[in-house]
């Protein structure tokens, strides 16, 4: 018979008052809120057991129970036993339904297959022994959950001795808890993005999700409901195509794959690591990379296969390819562009557009490129120069008037003057070569060039004519020279000159000194 709902403490207490024998049947059932044909009950299969109350008290509930009971008689059923292990698996494909998987069944075993309530009834008390972990249900390729473990191994400077704690990286996939993990420096956003990018090209595909918690390496704004991601994060998800769910903050079993995944790894790859010694970052990831193809290939307790087996046959036919690139991993850093249009970087200047003087902008530095970012637009990109107090510039972030002055050289300016004339091209030489520097005499040819837009190249021929004639060859000479019309004359024709002064009241003569 079924066992009664009466509880083990009211069994007791009713066997203690039948051993009295004060109390009828029914007074002993108004005193513990039970019927007296349950305290009849209980008399009844006390006697069949042989037991007294002397023996029964020291008696555990488990023991008493099968002492008064008979175990219940497994009823004899003609239907067939679905493999429950394979519908777990099954259930995690995409698209996958209970109902889907009970017509198959029923299809299967005609005559011989349960109802389907009582189909879904067997399975989920049948899932409800598994691990915690194991009652959520992935879809195949859905999503990768990552994290940080809380184990540190030590990592040996050979030429100092200093001791390092290196951080290890975990990641896990929902379906088929296929595992990752690395060693790395830190958990900076440099350290997180190259890991994340490392677990993809080991999976040799791409999620649908990536499942982060909210460090501020990776959230610059953790918030439960919109938290707002570091820009490496961002570039990650356009760059891999991967859309980043994280975890609410302090919410552990938003991500409880990858917590558990954590442990794993502490216990078969950390915990073996224990005794041994790392002289860099590269031996320890050379040694976790041993454990971690152990780990995979470990079989399950209480499902069939492996983790590498349920890769191969759930997660990686459902990922996305890779893209044809890898993501370079850049850091960021904002910069104001100076009055000379240039940003300053480690000590070094790169150009930017000279519309942006005095406004921020972002800088993108890479292994060997700076970017210069306006807003979300790319407005200039350089080799990156490690050179100290020099500058990078690009033509087309000058203003015209600097781009024309950076444009032109002393043989282009020469080669200006002789199709002006020879005088200019004379002249124009003179400039080049009587200063220290030819730089220093580009101002006075680029003088004589406004001169000659402005008069024509024809005045401008005479003029430079006049100042040779004159020995003077400079800017300020020819300007007169033109200002004044004298270019319009001969060279040999006399220059009038005042013979001596009018005669005015104002002038005193050589009378007033004597």
């Amino acid at each position: 018979m079924p066992t009664p709902r009466v509880t083990m403490s009211k069994i007791r207490h009713t066997l203690q008052l039948l051993h009295s024998g004060n109390l009828s049947t029914r007074q002993i059932g108004a005193a513990l809120g039970i019927s007296k044909s349950t305290v009849s009950d209980i008399a009844s299969y006390t006697r069949a057991a042989g037991l007294d109350w002397s023996e029964a008290q020291h008696l555990s509930d488990e023991e008493l129970q099968a002492r008064l009971y008979r175990p219940p008689v497994a009823r004899q059923s003609r239907q067939f036993e679905p493999d429950y292990a394979e519908l777990h698996s099954e259930l995690k494909r995409a698209g996958v339904t209970l109902q889907l998987l009970w017509e198959e069944y029923q299809r299967q075993h005609q005559g011989a297959a349960y109802k389907y309530s009582a189909f879904c009834e067997k399975y989920q008390q049948w899932a409800k022994r598994l691990k915690r972990s194991m009652r959520q249900t992935h879809e195949a390729g859905d999503k990768l959950f990552v994290d940080y473990a809380g184990q540190t191994v030590p990592v040996v400077d050979a030429s100092t001795g200093e001791i390092t704690q290196a951080q290890v990286f975990v990641a896990v996939l929902g379906a088929s808890n296929f595992t990752y993990a690395c060693a790395t420096p830190g958990q900076k956003a440099a350290d997180w993005v190259a890991s994340i990018i490392a677990a993809l090209e080991f999976i040799g595909g791409v999620p649908r999700l990536l499942v982060p918690d909210q460090p501020r390496a990776l959230m610059t704004r953790p918030d439960r409901y919109e938290p707002t991601s570091h820009r490496l994060l961002e570039e990650l998800s356009q760059h891999y195509s991967l859309a980043v769910l994280p975890a609410r903050p302090a919410k552990p079993r938003d991500k409880p794959k990858v917590e558990v995944a954590v442990q794993v790894v502490e216990r078969w790859i950390l915990a073996r690591l224990r005794h041994q010694r790392f002289f860099s970052l590269g031996a320890l990831n050379k040694a976790i990379a041993a454990l971690l193809q152990d780990l995979n290939e470990r079989p399950f307790k209480k499902l069939p296969g492996c983790r590498c087996s349920a890769f191969a046959s759930l997660d990686q036919p459902a990922l996305k390819a890779l893209p044809a690139t890898r993501m370079a991993i850049a850091r960021f850093k904002p910069a104001r562009v100076n009055i000379d249009y240039h940003v300053e970087l480690d000590g070094h200047y790169y150009s930017a557009p000279h519309r942006l003087v005095g406004q921020m902008v972002e800088l993108r530095i890479t292994a060997s490129t700076v970017e210069v970012l306006h807003g979300q637009t790319r407005v200039a990109a350089h080799t990156l120069n490690p050179r100290r107090g020099a500058h990078t510039t690009t033509p087309e972030h000058m203003p015209a008037s600097h781009r024309a002055h950076l444009q032109w050289t002393p043989a282009k300016l020469i080669a200006w003057a002789e199709r002006v004339g020879a005088a200019t091209a004379a002249v124009v030489r003179w400039q080049m070569e009587h200063r220290a520097h030819p730089e220093q005499g580009y101002r006075s040819c680029l003088g004589l060039m406004r001169l000659g837009r402005e008069y024509g190249p024809d005045r401008l021929e005479a003029a430079c004519a006049r100042a040779q004639s004159i020995r003077a060859p400079h800017y300020k000479s020819i300007a007169s020279i033109l200002s004044f019309g004298l270019d319009q004359r001969a060279l040999d024709a006399p220059i009038a000159t005042q013979a001596s002064l009018p005669l005015h009241e104002n002038v005193r003569g050589p009378d007033y000194y004597h």
